[in-house]
């Protein structure tokens, strides 16, 4: 497949974030030429604002069938009461549907790659495959049964699953023990054996309330940072969901083991987490940040504009201080940060690159005048300004259509999904 992109804003962010008006061609997966070019191609775009696709470092995709469902609680009382009650009705259909409709609404609002979460990893890995997401596929590990397994077969499940899709192009997988409060000493040593052994990465969430933060203290006498690093999980392959109670010398810590932050503000701020990642601390350590939406039961969307804005702007307001993040630290949160992370050559616009790459129609009321696209992006776009979305090459999404999903048929789906799960 070849796609030249004409007469459009290219938002590169490349090592020196230039800007510039003119054309991208694209041959298979890859970024062939930039500037002014004239060739045939099989899709012509003009008149866009061209950027690298948007990366969801933190999700739970099938969450989707839960979104509007338990709202208004704090995180212990909405997981007791009511997710983790509905989870346990949880089917391998209900999975896959769930995770289609989270691609579609992720793919339509910018984002071609995630970083997931959740249970039946593997039918979601399917689900990413068929779609043509590049997806960091999480293997939950926690100590108690599961919707699909029961609890001493997580592990060794967890090593099939890895060793299934160790070499795929756009799936990778990924261990994904809960939290430390979820997971024992003894899972969590575990846990640090397997990475070990596949060279994988680790997604956990740290630190995300005070409740837990006190929990794990009263339980182990650590903190849960500590607790990850005790058992050998912290290090440059271990993804930190959240840290919104983390202290001065954790963000050290952090940055010394070369980990990476996952930042969810939106999600934060709904369920009144309290403390939020301490950007400003661990850009001046120089840590790994990134961003993600969490799932969209706590979140209500997967919408990585969104929660671009309340990135810069939940700072701004909490520091008194309009300066501390920038829309160009938060872009690069979104893209660079967390390709470089992730360790794949996506985020940029740069000839030679993978051709992960969303645009948005340059003429559209919120994105005018265009005094600043990169402030355009980060404080007036929204994810629906979205026309076209390419992963590897390929064009997915094509002026706001999926090319190859019957969109009705998923809809009629979800909708039967949520009256099963659903009914008392």
């Amino acid at each position: 497949m070849s796609i030249l992109i004409k007469d459009s804003i290219i938002v590169t962010q490349d090592s020196n974030r230039r800007v510039f008006h003119g054309d991208v061609y694209i041959e298979d997966d890859r970024i062939v030429e930039m500037g002014r070019i004239n060739v045939e191609a099989d899709f012509i775009l003009k008149n866009k604002i061209v950027i690298p696709g948007l990366i969801n470092m933190h999700t739970h995709l099938p969450m989707t069938l839960l979104r509007g469902y338990g709202d208004d609680l704090p995180l212990e009382e909405w997981l007791t009461t009511k997710i983790w009650p509905v989870e346990a009705k949880l089917k391998a259909w209900h999975i896959a549907i769930g995770t289609k409709l989270a691609f579609m609404e992720m793919i339509a609002t910018g984002t071609t790659c995630c970083n997931d979460m959740y249970f039946f990893e593997d039918v979601i890995a399917r689900e990413a495959k068929n779609f043509g997401m590049r997806c960091y596929a999480g293997f939950s590990i926690i100590d108690f049964d599961t919707p699909e397994m029961k609890k001493e077969m997580l592990l060794p499940e967890c090593e099939k699953f890895i060793k299934k899709w160790k070499n795929d192009g756009l799936i990778t997988p990924v261990i994904a023990p809960h939290a430390t409060y979820t997971c024992s000493p003894e899972t969590l040593q575990k846990v640090a054996e397997i990475a070990e052994k596949y060279d994988c990465f680790i997604h956990i969430h740290c630190s995300e309330t005070r409740h837990e933060v006190y929990d794990v203290l009263n339980k182990y006498g650590l903190r849960p940072l500590q607790q990850i690093k005790k058992y050998g999980l912290l290090s440059e392959k271990t993804m930190l969901a959240h840290c919104g109670w983390i202290t001065k010398g954790e963000v050290k810590e952090i940055s010394s083991a070369k980990a990476c932050v996952i930042h969810n503000p939106v999600s934060n701020m709904k369920l009144a987490t309290g403390g939020y990642t301490p950007l400003p601390e661990l850009f001046e350590a120089k840590a790994c940040v990134t961003l993600g939406t969490d799932g969209a039961a706590s979140n209500n969307k997967l919408d990585m504009f969104e929660t671009m804005k309340f990135a810069a702007l939940i700072h701004k307001h909490h520091r008194w201080d309009a300066s501390i993040v920038t829309a160009q630290q938060t872009l690069d949160m979104a893209t660079v940060n967390a390709a470089k992370f992730l360790g794949i050559n996506v985020g940029s616009i740069e000839e030679g690159k993978k051709a992960d790459i969303v645009c948005l129609d340059a003429k559209q009321p919120n994105l005018m005048p265009r005094h600043n696209i990169i402030s355009h992006l980060v404080y007036a776009a929204s994810g629906f300004n979205i026309s076209d979305a390419i992963i590897n090459g390929k064009i997915i999404y094509h002026e706001r259509k999926f090319l190859n999903i019957d969109e009705e048929k998923i809809y009629e789906e979800v909708e039967k999904a949520k009256e099963e799960l659903l009914q008392s």
